[in-house]
């Protein structure tokens, strides 16, 4: 496959997926549905939400530093802060070209090699992964009873305790096939999980650890807390369990990876985790998309004035 097929096929893919999902609710749920939801929300609570949400990408910004600091590099704090909006707004149009365009700013602007700058926001991603297995294993732990029921219900106990072995022992077979090879892609791959580890070690090994690992709980803790105190803005999700909450958040994160943002996709996905927990479709879909809204307003916003203000911001210093 050519690189630049490719790099086709990551454009091309999200959207697609985006376009499909977002079609396939559409045709379930109209538009008209949610429109009542929206015109009687509380938007005290929805501009609280936006408010936790907007703290959390400060503090991503200023953790940044501590990584960068071990290297040699003293950024100014305005160009990281402008540098993380301008991640996000970017995966808007191309998912993960964020990334890419953060560490980039710092190359222009701060004198950062490409390379080490990246780096970091690889290690940064590595601690986020953790605290969200965490989130996961919170959540297994809070509704055990009630996952494992629906799995009972869903699928039958022996057929899927047979399928765990099987893939577990095809997981530990591939591990053992690329331990063992020596082409190419079993270097890579082995050279990846390398880095992975090195990555998460590096953490550990930075001056001010403890202030790194406090802003990463704080980031997820805000973004957690955004999406608990917005269900409030709907009366008809009061009696909402914390558990479907964390349920219906870790589906619409994994929702923000996939594609664009989440575009289309995140509103379906927290519609069909609450709607697991007996909760009425119309609510969850309508919570769905001012949850994503108003957080993707924000990002919009803040995101073009760092993409404007960037250069006149430096030019002056």
């Amino acid at each position: 496959m050519s690189p630049k097929l490719k790099k086709r096929l990551r454009l091309i893919i999200p959207l697609a997926l985006a376009v499909f999902f977002g079609w396939y609710t559409f045709s379930k749920l109209p538009v008209s549905t949610i429109i009542p939801f929206v015109k009687s929300a509380n938007y005290w609570w929805i501009a609280l939400g936006v408010f936790f949400g907007f703290l959390s990408h400060l503090s991503r910004a200023y953790r940044w530093k501590y990584l960068l600091e071990p290297l040699g590099y003293q950024i100014k704090l305005p160009n990281s802060i402008m540098a993380v909006f301008i991640t996000y707004l970017a995966n808007y149009g191309i998912p993960r070209s964020g990334e890419v365009l953060r560490a980039a700013v710092l190359t222009n602007y701060e004198d950062v090699p490409f390379e080490k700058s990246f780096g970091t926001i690889v290690a940064e991603r590595i601690a986020d992964l953790l605290v969200m297995i965490g989130i996961i294993t919170i959540t297994l732990v809070l509704e055990f009873d009630f996952i494992v029921e629906l799995l009972q219900k869903s699928f039958q106990p022996r057929k899927l305790v047979l399928f765990g072995s099987i893939g577990i022992l095809l997981v530990a077979l591939v591990f053992m096939i690329i331990k063992r090879s020596q082409s190419k892609f079993a270097v890579k791959v082995k050279s990846f999980f390398n880095g992975l580890v090195e990555g998460m070690l590096s953490i550990f090994k930075m001056k001010y650890k403890w202030a790194f690992i406090g802003h990463t709980l704080f980031i997820w803790g805000m973004y957690v807390l955004m999406f608990y105190v917005t269900t409030f803005a709907l009366p008809d999700l009061d009696k909402v369990s914390i558990g479907a909450i964390l349920v219906a958040f870790i589906s619409a994160s994994f929702t923000i990876a996939a594609t664009n943002g989440g575009i289309f996709v995140y509103p379906a996905a927290v519609m069909a985790a609450f709607t697991v927990f007996g909760i009425a479709k119309d609510p969850s879909f309508a919570f769905g998309w001012i949850m994503w809204s108003s957080q993707t307003i924000m990002i919009i916003i803040a995101g073009s004035l760092s993409f404007i203000y960037l250069p006149i911001y430096n030019r002056i210093k």
